[in-house]
């Protein structure tokens, strides 16, 4: 006879919770960390007092903004290596709906979190209930059902034992390398509670085992003729790189074949950026050796990347005429982009095969064009420098200036975190990533408001790393509410706060394309009725302070140098503030070196819109879409 234990759905989730698992490599993590709750009443009773009920097993942290909860559950997973996550339940109504927008980044960027929203009543004793949605055409459709789209696995519990099945598919879409994001359990507040005779094997411990699929032998042989063919083979890491950890493997390829290594947003750091093959971010926001080695490459070998509109220039950058691409990618719907020849393999898996294969082969790119991508990243590098330096140590800095510093003072072991404005260019382009995580862009769906609460998941995970937050002016006024959770669990994040006075990246962009900065800038309004007037007088340094965050005041790059230090140092969360100066010819950062497409109008009076649709009709004559596919030899 089987034995039971009667326990609320929400208890009986909870202690499942406690005991799944992953395992990758021989090595076993706990797959649901802790649990980041805001109560309402559609979850304090149910969820919050399971919580309560197994506090021994299940940590719980205490947010303040449900998709901050989740921003900050998404960074301990990415820290994590996605074998780990958090669980964020919420209220109805608000509560849930907020949970919508991090929901999207963290299934865009293929990174697991698990969410537990508060719904209805499943017996409907009386409708509508506080915050409930009605729909008159369907009886049976929440607020939660926002989150179908935006989740990779979605279930509404109505019943008990409806909860053990869910339960499996959930675990078993979080530990699948290739459909892993959000999943979603919509929990009604009377079935939360509700009692029912639960099978004790359903509490019993499970192990989750985190594939590394090799590659297929028949594409294998494809992909090193495709390479064995190619005189100017560029490859190009995306994120899939740091999921797998096949940075060494990467590594290993790069110098035996010397093939030069582009990377994505999300796939910095794939090389350490002294490595001999490395050559930067590729790309809009790339640097200027790994674009044009893109624009003459015959081959672009794709390692765990998207493609994005980014990373292809919005389909200008890869110009060679026979250009052909070789896409290695866990994800069969990713490897195939761009008609490309797929190698449907883990990252670490297919680079270990590919660079045994093409060793014994003794295959190596040409040294002429060893000399060509090392002399240009050369040149490139010493921009860096020039951008970095500040030859007035007593004046504001400009924005690269104040990563020229931050850059002086990091190690391996520090972690930069960033997701949105004008910042990300400048990272792209400008930073030297010196360890595989040292790099933690959010450039997937691009979230301001990412940065803080994405730090204290990264330091949950990392307690041992020095974790920063670089934040500018805009983005820290979506969402700096989380820097309370901080400073009341003693998280010791840093907080480099950038202040620009308004949407620097955006008004480049209104610029560039003839809405002439147009609700860009935070300025009093003038007397024309445009906000061009004085800045506007906030001070954000003082509300960092008033939640309870030390900070550090930096007017100069003399001293920028010492706060930045000093919170380096520091042991409780610390802000450091600096306000920025428009950067010039000299110490700016280089403009973009690959176009973007963002539709300028196509009919206007204004002088600034008529000159950009005409550079914009330009860029648009050179877009291609690659449609020839790689044969068969």
């Amino acid at each position: 006879m089987t034995s039971t234990t009667r326990l609320t759905v929400a208890q009986a989730l909870v202690r499942f919770l406690s005991a799944q698992y992953t395992e990758r490599d021989g090595t076993r993590h706990r797959l649901i960390g802790a649990t980041w709750g805001i109560f309402g009443h559609g979850n304090v009773a149910g969820i919050g007092q399971a919580l309560v009920e197994y506090g021994d097993v299940m940590p719980y942290h205490q947010g303040r903004n449900e998709q901050a909860m989740v921003h900050a559950a998404v960074g301990y997973a990415r820290q994590s290596g996605r074998l780990s996550t958090h669980a964020v339940t919420t209220s109805i109504g608000p509560g849930a709906t907020n949970l919508v927008t991090g929901a999207a980044l963290a299934t865009i960027n293929h990174l697991p979190v698990l969410l537990l929203p508060g719904d209805v009543f499943a017996a409907h004793p009386s409708d509508p209930v506080l915050q409930q949605l009605e729909v008159p055409y369907a009886g049976d459709v929440s607020v939660n059902d926002c989150l179908r789209p935006v989740s990779r696995y979605f279930d509404r519990i109505t019943r008990p034992e409806a909860l053990i099945p869910s339960a499996l598919q959930a675990m078993r879409v979080l530990t699948d390398p290739v459909e892993t994001g959000a999943v979603t359990l919509a929990l009604p507040q009377d079935v939360q509670a509700e009692a029912y005779d639960w099978p004790e094997e359903f509490f019993a411990e499970r192990t989750w085992v985190v594939r590394r699929p090799g590659a297929d032998p028949t594409e294998l042989a494809e992909a090193v003729r495709a390479i064995r063919g190619a005189r100017r083979p560029l490859l190009v890491a995306g994120g899939g790189v740091h999921h797998s950890r096949a940075e060494e493997a990467l590594a290993e390829f790069a110098a035996v074949t010397r093939i030069p290594v582009a990377s994505t947003q999300a796939g910095k750091g794939s090389l350490r950026f002294d490595h001999p093959q490395d050559v930067g971010g590729v790309g809009h926001t790339g640097t200027a050796t790994a674009d044009e080695l893109a624009r003459t490459a015959d081959l672009v070998i794709g390692v765990g990347t998207r493609y994005t509109d980014f990373t292809t220039a919005s389909g200008t950058l890869f110009a060679h005429p026979d250009v052909r691409f070789l896409n290695l990618n866990i994800a069969p719907y990713d490897g195939h982009k761009l008609a490309g020849m797929p190698l449907i393999a883990d990252a670490r898996s297919g680079l270990t095969e590919l660079t045994a294969a093409l060793d014994m082969h003794a295959y190596r790119v040409g040294a002429s064009y060893v000399a060509e991508y090392t002399e240009d990243k050369e040149r490139w590098e010493q921009r860096v420098d020039a951008c970095y330096e500040a030859d007035e140590p007593d004046v504001r800095p400009t924005q690269p200036q104040v990563l020229g510093v931050l850059d002086t003072l990091v190690d391996e072991s520090d972690v930069i975190i960033n997701a949105a404005g004008s910042l990300p260019g400048d990272l792209h382009k400008l930073w030297r990533a010196r360890s595989r995580d040292q790099y933690h862009l959010e450039y997937g769906y691009s979230c301001m408001g990412y940065e803080i609460p994405a730090a204290i998941g990264v330091k949950l995970a990392a307690p041992e790393r020095r974790v920063w937050a670089l934040v500018g002016d805009g983005t820290y006024l979506m969402m700096p509410t989380e820097i309370v959770t901080a400073v009341q669990e003693g998280v010791a994040i840093k907080v480099l706060l950038v202040q620009n006075h308004g949407y620097a990246s955006i008004g480049g962009l209104s610029e560039e394309t003839g809405a002439e900065r147009f609700g860009t800038a935070y300025r009093h309004r003038a007397a024309d009725g445009t906000f061009t007037g004085a800045p506007l007088p906030v001070d954000l340094a003082a509300n960092a302070a008033s939640l309870g965050m030390r900070v550090l005041r930096a007017k100069t790059v003399s001293d920028l140098r010492e706060a930045l230090a000093e919170a380096r140092d520091a042991d409780t969360p610390t802000c450091v503030y600096v306000e920025t100066q428009t950067a010039d010819t000299v110490s700016g950062p280089p403009p973009a070196q690959a176009w973007w497409d963002v539709p300028v109008a196509e009919t206007a009076t204004r002088p600034s819109a008529v000159k950009a649709r005409e550079l914009y009709e330009r860029h648009v004559s050179t877009r291609r879409r690659h449609l020839r596919r790689s044969n068969r030899s």
